[in-house]
Formats: C-alpha cells, sequence, structure tokens
C-alpha cells in the first residue's frame, strides 16, 4: 500500500497547482477581453462607427420610381428608383431601403419565423474564380448588413443614382412595398425633397395568381412568357 504523500509534499503541489492555475486563468481573461474589443470598439476605446457620420439635411430629387401595378406570379418585374443629390454638399453614403419584399404569415404556433417572401429577388449569372455563381439582380455593390437596405457611396452635387432590382412575386394578393432614401446609414443626417419631405412612396401592388404561359422559342434555347 502505497504512503500518501507527507504534508510538506502536498503543500507543495498545491503551491505549483496555484502557479499554474493562475496564469492560465488570467489568459483566458486576457482573450475574451481582447475579442471583445475587436467587437465592440467603442467600449474599448475605439472609434465608433458613427462617430464622424454626418449631421444635417441633404436635398434630393427623386427623378424617377417605378414598378408595375399588375403582376403575375412567377413573371418578373423592375423596381427602380433614381435619385439625384439637389444639394451643394456630397451625399456621403446613398441609401434606399425597401419595405415589402416580405409578409408575416398568421403565426399558428409552429413557425420559428412568420416572415415569407411575397417579392423573391432574382440572380444573375455571374463567374467568381472562374467558377459560375449567382449573384442578387439588385443595386450592384450596394449591399449592406442591414435589411432591405442598399448603400451606393458617395453622390455628388448634381448626380444621378439609379437603384434597380429585377423581382419575381411568388405569393398572390395585393401588396403594399414602401421605399424610402437617406444620404448615410450612420449619424443624423436626414435626406429632404421639396417642401422639406422626406423622399419616400409606396407601390400598391396587385398579383394575380394566374402564372403567365411560357414556351420556348425555335431557337431551342429562348423562353417567351405571354399573358
Amino acid at each position: 500500500m502505497t504512503d500518501p504523500p507527507a504534508r510538506g509534499n502536498r503543500a507543495a503541489q498545491t503551491g505549483l497547482r496555484r502557479w499554474y492555475v493562475r496564469p492560465a486563468l488570467r489568459a483566458l481573461v486576457v482573450s475574451v477581453l481582447a475579442v471583445s474589443c475587436l467587437a465592440l470598439q467603442a467600449g474599448c476605446g475605439g472609434e465608433r462607427q458613427d462617430a464622424n457620420a454626418p449631421t444635417g439635411e441633404f436635398p434630393v430629387e427623386v427623378v424617377a420610381a417605378e414598378f408595375p401595378e399588375d403582376q403575375k406570379l412567377a413573371k418578373s418585374s423592375e423596381l427602380v428608383i433614381t435619385v439625384r443629390n439637389a444639394g451643394d454638399e456630397t451625399m456621403p453614403n446613398v441609401a434606399v431601403t425597401v419595405d415589402g419584399f416580405q409578409y408575416r404569415k398568421r403565426d399558428d404556433g409552429e413557425l420559428a419565423d412568420p416572415a415569407r417572401p411575397a417579392f423573391a429577388i432574382e440572380g444573375d449569372k455571374v463567374e467568381i474564380g472562374g467558377f459560375p455563381e449567382a449573384k442578387d439582380a439588385s443595386p450592384a455593390g450596394c449591399e449592406t448588413a442591414f435589411v432591405d437596405t442598399w448603400a451606393c457611396g458617395r453622390l455628388e452635387p448634381g448626380e444621378e443614382k439609379e437603384f434597380r432590382w429585377r423581382l419575381t412575386p411568388v405569393k398572390a394578393g395585393e401588396w403594399t412595398v414602401g421605399w424610402r432614401v437617406s444620404p448615410a446609414l450612420y449619424g443624423d443626417a436626414v435626406a429632404v425633397a421639396s417642401a422639406g419631405s422626406e423622399p419616400r412612396g409606396e407601390f400598391r401592388v396587385t398579383v394575380s395568381d394566374k402564372a403567365p404561359q411560357a414556351r420556348v422559342a425555335d431557337d431551342g434555347v429562348t423562353v417567351i412568357t405571354e399573358d
């Protein structure tokens, strides 16, 4: 039978464990704080995303706002919003937010997410690294982390920017698609139209449940849709 370790040896072993564990815990705490600092720069002395955000009013002219009022299932249409910088200052990051691509399905107690698409953004065929991919047919290079918001960068005085989406209705019914223009994603800056109103609007769309008829043209490739 092995004798238990001497009292002095046990103390020495306890001291060794303390010497080993505490630095490890300190390293873990430092690592967690470092990650937190990266995620929350504002709380660790870093610069906030909106630290240099613009303020004030930016005059905007809505040159075009188009979306068909009568549509059919599975037949694509284009939503177009064209804005012009009508002021004397550069808009830092002109953006358009669209509400109405989705609707909320009545919760029957079994839905984790009641949001369902009313309009689907179509895909464009592109090549990335030599491989075929699909990219949303929405304003190119204007994607953001915000839901249904596209920001296309600086807009100089007098310049215009066109926002264009190619959409396909996937749910029949009557829908309201709203939109609004902003001069930037952060800060207190606001876009103003004539008479100081906010540049915004909405489309009231009726989607028929009668899908368009489709056929293949004589070339065997082109698909022709007919009402």
